[in-house]
């Protein structure tokens, strides 16, 4: 999904936190339209996200506790770009650590703007199939709280339309996929 790229003039740097994941920043910009004001943003290295597929076709997500939310989030497996780290290396660490399952076959699905109103991350999806089982899966992050899901792809749109905590990456990633399925 390739951008227009018209960059806004940095008049002023503000306000900038470095985090553990991302960076926040203030700045006085000047927009193409030549409109000038302070702007906020979050700065996100990108995240790569897996729509896996078993062979007997159950798509295989997550359920995570996120404490920005208070509660357990319905999620395909993703993780946040490294350094000098190709999308595609992150998330096949991440399928392995998150669910405990390898896949041999990765087909892009798409790049993700999430929130381009506040943020500048881009979440790299793809399809995950030929999956096979970890006899002994890495383990998780310290702070990590996940449990797997197996769910049919008319399961996972029932419980989307039912209304239970999806993430929108998820869903969106899910409806890329979901030719791909049948």
């Amino acid at each position: 999904m390739p951008l227009g790229r018209e960059l806004p003039q940095l008049l002023k740097k503000r306000l900038f936190y470095q985090g553990r994941k991302f960076n926040f920043e203030v700045n006085r910009l000047r927009l193409p339209n030549q409109a000038e004001g302070d702007w906020e943003c979050i700065r996100h290295p990108g995240g790569a996200l897996a729509v896996p597929v078993t062979p007997e076709g159950k798509l295989i997500l997550v359920r995570q506790y996120r404490f920005a939310v208070g509660g357990r989030v319905l999620e395909f497996p993703a993780g946040t770009v490294e350094v000098n780290e190709d999308p595609l290396q992150t998330i096949q660490r991440e399928i392995e650590e998150e669910t405990g399952y390898r896949a041999h076959n990765w087909n892009k699905l798409g790049e993700l703007i999430l929130a381009p109103g506040y943020s500048d991350e881009i979440i790299y999806a793809y399809l995950a199939q030929d999956l096979e089982k970890l006899e002994t899966p890495p383990q998780q992050e310290e702070d990590e709280d996940i449990e797997t899901v197996l769910l049919s792809p008319e399961e996972l749109e029932k419980v989307i339309m039912q209304g239970e905590a999806v993430d929108a990456k998820s869903i969106s990633s899910f409806f890329l996929a979901r030719p791909m399925l049948m």
